[in-house]
Parts: structure tokens; C-alpha cells; sequence
């Protein structure tokens, strides 16, 4: 019995140990083209959640979603807006029916995000921030 406890707990601390790993540091970058200064959180909620279009020098800010379902996608909403997956879909289903907005487009992975908002200096992206290279610039590194 002895062994199999062992055995049990060790399997438990590693699989604790996998999930306490699974979230990745997120950075939310625009374009490197973008002279748009670091953002707070709300601004950057407001952006994604669609009660605000623009920066806050007035130029035009389109949101890039990870795809559904993402960890990503899901670590962002949690940390810069507290909403899980099911808030997150709610609040976008109001905002639909009254017709105060959609949801932002979204990208299936960190690659496709990168270079869609370094080729856009109007969108506004998170990605890993192992991803970040010189063709977009991080404006908030979300812990």
C-alpha cells in the first residue's frame, strides 16, 4: 500500500504541478507601426468588449480575439476583464441582440494574431509572450 500512496501522490504533484504551468504570460501588442502608448486594463477590456473603438489618442482600435476555446483566449478575458468563457458569451449575445456591437474577429493561434496586427496599426491583439518579435510592440503584460 505503501507504494501505491507514493505512487498516487506523485502522479497528483505533477499533474498540479502541469496545471499551475498551463498559463503562459500574455502580452497584448499592437503593431510596431502603432505609436499608441501602454494601455490600463479597462481600456483595454473596453476595446475587447466592445464599448470603446478607439485609442486614446482617437485612432481607430479593432480588436483581434484568440480563437474559442483557447487558453489564451480564456486567461485574457479572466485576467483583464474577470469574465469566463460563459460571462464572455453573455455579454456578447446582449450586446448582439440590442445591437451595440460583435464580437471581435478572432485567429487560431498566436502566429496568425502577431502578424495580422503587425500588418494592422489599427488592431490590438494578445498573444504568448514568447511570440513577440520586432514586428509588433507589447503595450501591457498581463501576469
Amino acid at each position: 500500500m505503501g507504494f501505491r500512496l507514493r505512487h498516487l501522490l506523485g502522479a497528483l504533484a505533477l499533474s498540479f504541478g502541469a496545471g499551475a504551468n498551463a498559463s503562459a504570460e500574455l502580452v497584448v501588442i499592437v503593431s510596431a507601426r502603432n505609436p499608441a502608448p501602454a494601455l490600463n486594463n479597462d481600456q483595454i477590456a473596453a476595446i475587447f468588449l466592445g464599448q470603446s473603438g478607439r485609442f486614446p489618442d482617437g485612432a481607430e482600435a479593432v480588436a483581434l480575439d484568440q480563437r474559442i476555446g483557447s487558453q489564451e483566449r480564456n486567461q485574457f478575458y479572466q485576467q483583464v476583464a474577470g469574465k469566463t468563457p460563459a460571462l464572455l458569451k453573455a455579454h456578447w449575445s446582449k450586446m448582439v441582440f440590442t445591437g451595440r456591437g460583435q464580437p471581435p474577429r478572432e485567429a487560431p493561434d498566436n502566429v496568425a494574431v502577431k502578424r495580422m496586427v503587425a500588418d494592422n496599426p489599427s488592431m490590438i491583439g494578445y498573444i504568448e509572450r514568447s511570440a513577440v518579435d520586432a514586428s509588433v510592440r507589447p503595450i501591457m503584460v498581463l501576469r
